[in-house]
């Protein structure tokens, strides 16, 4: 799909679909939907009075010119209360009327970018709108080889002032745009497709196309360097584990600015703790840690920020079978710790135990790890917000600067000493899970002891890495998130 800038009036400019949007109870409408009205012998202001315009986030209605502009359609967007719209609300609400459009054969449109968003830069809003409505078309149909009911749309411009810097800004939109929808790719791809072999492949794959290097280190170098958490998780499954490392290098001198770390699980059965048959098949997206990392670097490569970036992303299956990890077992992580396993399905946090040490190895400045962790951060914080678990408040705040400023909700949770009391071990040094109490922060807890003293976050995507529904600029299936917190809280160390 190509979006880009143009400036023009309405009743100017050819398009299948011109969409103009209306704030809910507004008493006057944009100069370009005065002109559409106006030429539509005041067809907008009748349907404002007989209520089938209201203003009501996401509200879609469509109106035939029949020849009395160069637009096909008109269409009235609500955004809903001016002071409650953000750039974010407005992306998503003219992301949906884009999908509309598209199930009704529209292949091109055209928006007029709101300029009036209270405390938002108008450049800020076209970077958002960009950003949403390639979000919000994405589709995920290898598999289906039925003929589409919608051709995908293939044009869409964003109308405003200054056509140049609305271009320049644009292109950065995709780039991220692109991004998220590289990791929705992998984490859609079923579990037979992206094996840890086929994660390893793509990224190497990413790190040729845009100038990175990378490394695969395979099970006989992973055993070297005494990673007994991926090992131990990995004994289980056919498919040979490998462990991920793509670089960055973005300024003179050496040292790794920020270490991105993903939890690369390509199908997690719970192992001999064996998961329940519901929903099973949704485990073949326990890889979408992996998959944001080396995503974001990928798009942190393509916009050529001034800092040095390396993603680590261990990836294997937990699988049940005769050679596959016991309870009681005790393994030795790659910084010495000793790790008895209390549950096979709390594996998640065993393997980024060795990337974390890894990392802190590698004298990392600062460190995020995301994964798909625990159910506990979904019962307490839903589909909705992305838990993070930090050992620096500075940088915790960061993260949550970072995402407000994306629209990707975070929320900080506590990450008392007392919590890290359940999982200490009696016969090692730590359990790989505590009781039945704060789960995700008890996780968090765990992985601290691998992080290193370095600045530490911790994101659990378990309630944000996919949905079940189309919303806004998210489309049912994989999310992306947090790949555009992880960009904008580089571009923002870069700065």
């Amino acid at each position: 799909m190509q979006i880009k800038a143009a400036t023009a009036k309405p009743d100017r400019f050819k398009t299948e679909a011109l969409i103009l949007g209306y704030y809910e109870g507004s008493d006057a409408l944009t100069p370009e939907a005065a002109i559409v009205n106006e030429a539509l012998g005041g067809a907008i202001d009748r349907l404002i009075k007989d209520g089938d315009v209201t203003g009501k986030a996401g509200q879609t209605t469509i109106l035939h010119t029949l020849g009395r502009l160069p637009a096909d359609r008109i269409v009235m967007v609500g955004l809903g209360k001016h002071r409650n719209a953000t750039a974010g609300s407005v992306a998503g609400c003219l992301a949906a009327a884009c999908r509309t459009l598209r199930g009704k054969g529209v292949t091109r449109v055209s928006i007029y970018v709101p300029t009036d968003l209270k405390d938002t830069e108008f450049l800020d809003t076209v970077r958002s709108v960009a950003e949403g409505v390639n979000l919000g078309l994405y589709t995920f149909r290898q598999y289906i080889t039925r003929k589409s009911d919608f051709e995908d749309t293939r044009n869409v411009t964003l109308i405003g002032k200054n056509r140049r810097k609305m271009s320049e800004v644009i292109e950065e939109a995709q780039i991220v745009a692109e991004a998220v929808n590289w990791t929705r790719d992998l984490v859609n791809e079923p579990g037979n497709h992206i094996t840890p072999t086929a994660l390893a492949e793509r990224a190497v794959a990413l790190a040729k196309e845009y100038g990175m290097k990378s490394e695969v280190f395979d099970k006989d170098k992973i055993a070297e360097l005494g990673m007994g958490g991926l090992m131990g998780v990995s004994q289980g499954s056919a498919q040979p584990p490998k462990f991920i490392v793509l670089n960055y290098k973005g300024r003179k001198g050496e040292g790794i600015d920020l270490a991105l770390v993903g939890k690369g699980i390509t199908f997690d059965s719970g192992g001999i703790n064996l998961k329940p048959s519901s929903g099973l098949e949704n485990m073949k997206g326990d890889m979408a840690g992996a998959a944001s990392v080396l995503a974001a670097i990928g798009a942190i490569a393509r916009l050529k920020l001034g800092l040095n970036v390396t993603a680590i992303a261990p990836a294997t299956e937990n699988m049940p079978s005769g050679s596959a990890l016991k309870v009681g077992d005790i393994i030795t992580a790659m910084n010495g710790k000793t790790i008895e396993i209390t549950n096979t399905d709390a594996e998640g946090r065993l393997i980024l135990a060795d990337a974390l040490s890894y990392a802190a190895d590698l004298g990392a400045k600062k460190t995020v790890d995301v994964a798909t962790l625990t159910g506990a951060c979904q019962v307490a914080l839903g589909n909705i917000t992305t838990g993070a678990f930090s050992n620096n408040q500075a940088f915790g705040n960061s993260i949550v600067a970072a995402g407000k400023a994306v629209g990707e909700n975070i929320w900080e949770m506590p990450m008392f000493d007392e919590y890290g009391e359940v999982m200490k071990g009696s016969i090692s040094d730590v359990k790989n899970t505590g009781n039945r109490f704060a789960g995700a922060i008890t996780a968090a807890k765990f992985l601290e002891n691998f992080a290193g003293r370095q600045p530490w976050v911790h994101l659990d995507i378990a309630g944000t890495s996919d949905t079940d529904k189309d919303k806004g600029v998210m489309v049912k299936g994989a999310t992306g998130v947090p790949v555009r917190t992880l960009v904008k809280l580089a571009q923002t160390m870069a700065q």
